[in-house]
């Protein structure tokens, strides 16, 4: 039986779990694959730290590998955006296959690397809802179809935090702590709480379902930070469910792309996916709607996909890394403002007469129609929180009247938006 030779770069929670089940199941993934697999070395950034042990050499010269000419598929498991995109950018023109779980770098440089590939396979599994085969799913199993929509819960982080805040009635910050002491989120949070991490995602799932190139800068991406319980009350008194989605939907000869917190109705599935699980719906033309679901991070989970990758191009499948082998494409990017949505609005009010009808003129003279309205006391008895919701309106008018309701004497601070999908 022919031996793959790999190098990983990277050995962290998800590099070591590569390398431990690429050990523990080497039969069975020699089986599937047709050929036996072996790591003839490993590069970290520092050789110091403690670590376990491995049956391969580990180097902190990512060259190394790079350089070496038995490796045949380098594994680049690194974080952060340019230092992997060298990386990989080398591995290619030295005529090794890439296997990466790196979203962030994919998002900005996924046309690049395709474009130096040619025929080279790229996997890239992992970088997308960690074990849920996803890519797969849209490059190969949906390839007949026009995709029409996708949403999806792809940052687990923020679906635990929003599921204790509806379950437990805690706080953000108390309930972003929680999930620090989990592991669930970093340190420095803002990566995940602010949206960016599902935008990366987003973006690399509309390339292979749309050919279209978008970076972050491009598309709307708002994170939960400003989440309190006043809206889960909201969407628990309206029968929401509140989820921070990242959403992609063709319209016409355009592709609209956010990422931003969302209120679904009581009865769509995705509502339904609570904790740090991952679940991605697609709606094709010809197959309707399917939905994926399953743990989005995590060593092992993560590890499965890289696994997978590994296998296929072991397979000789060599297909084009985003799904096209030409691109005669129209479709184009709908800018932000043009995108169309029904909205939620949360605004603390002084607590008097007519403060509702100066609100209500605005949305009138703006030309949106208020769906259902709330009224909550405020912590002391001079203000109301105002909980409202619009009909479909486009964004460009919900912020024209955001704006001038801020403008109000009697809104004391600058209302909180949260999109409805229907």
């Amino acid at each position: 039986m022919k031996e793959l030779i790999l190098g990983i770069i990277g050995l962290g929670t998800v590099g070591s779990s590569v390398a431990k089940i690429l050990h523990d199941n080497q039969s069975l993934i020699a089986a599937r694959a047709g050929c036996a697999m072996r790591i003839k070395k490993g590069a970290v950034k520092d050789l110091s730290k403690s670590r376990e042990i491995f049956d391969f050499p580990i180097t902190n010269n990512v060259d190394e590998i790079l350089d070496d000419p038995e490796i045949d598929i380098v594994v680049e498991l690194t974080g952060g955006v340019d230092a992997p995109f060298e990386i990989a950018k080398k591995a290619l023109r030295a005529s090794k296959a890439l296997v990466t779980a790196n979203k962030a770098m994919l998002a900005y440089h996924r046309y690049t690397l395709q474009q130096i590939a040619g025929d080279l396979p790229i996997g890239f599994e992992a970088s997308v809802a960690g074990g849920i085969p996803i890519i797969k799913a849209l490059r190969d199993g949906l390839g007949a179809n026009h995709i029409l929509s996708i949403r999806g819960i792809i940052n687990g982080t923020c679906n635990f935090i929003l599921t204790k805040m509806k379950d437990e009635g805690a706080g953000f910050q108390e309930v972003l702590k929680e999930a620090q002491d989990l592991g669930y989120a970093e340190a420095d949070p803002t990566f995940d709480i602010g949206g960016f991490d599902a935008a990366h995602k987003l973006l690399i799932l509309a390339s292979i379902a749309y050919g279209i190139d978008a970076r972050p800068d491009d598309i709307l991406i708002e994170g939960i930070t400003q989440i309190t319980q006043e809206d889960i009350a909201f969407a628990k008194e309206f029968g929401y469910h509140l989820k921070l989605l990242g959403i992609a939907k063709k319209d016409g000869d355009c592709i609209e792309l956010r990422v931003h917190p969302t209120f679904l109705p009581k009865n769509a599935m995705l509502g339904k996916v609570d904790g740090v699980m991952n679940a991605i719906s697609v709606v094709g033309d010809c197959v309707g709607e399917t939905l994926y679901y399953g743990a989005g991070a995590g060593g092992e989970a993560t590890a499965s996909a890289v696994i997978s990758d590994i296998i296929e191009i072991a397979r000789t499948k060599s297909s084009p890394m985003l799904g096209f082998k030409t691109i005669s494409n129209t479709l184009k990017l709908k800018p932000i403002n043009a995108i169309k949505s029904a909205y939620y609005l949360r605004l603390l009010v002084l607590d008097k007469p007519g403060v509702l009808a100066q609100i209500a003129k605005v949305f009138g003279e703006v030309g949106i129609s208020i769906d259902t309205f709330l009224q909550r006391n405020a912590k002391d008895k001079n203000h109301s929180v105002l909980l409202l919701s619009t009909h479909t309106c486009t964004e460009a008018d919900i912020k024209l009247a955001i704006e001038r309701i801020s403008s109000l004497e009697v809104v004391k601070t600058s209302p909180v938006m949260i999109r409805i999908e229907k």
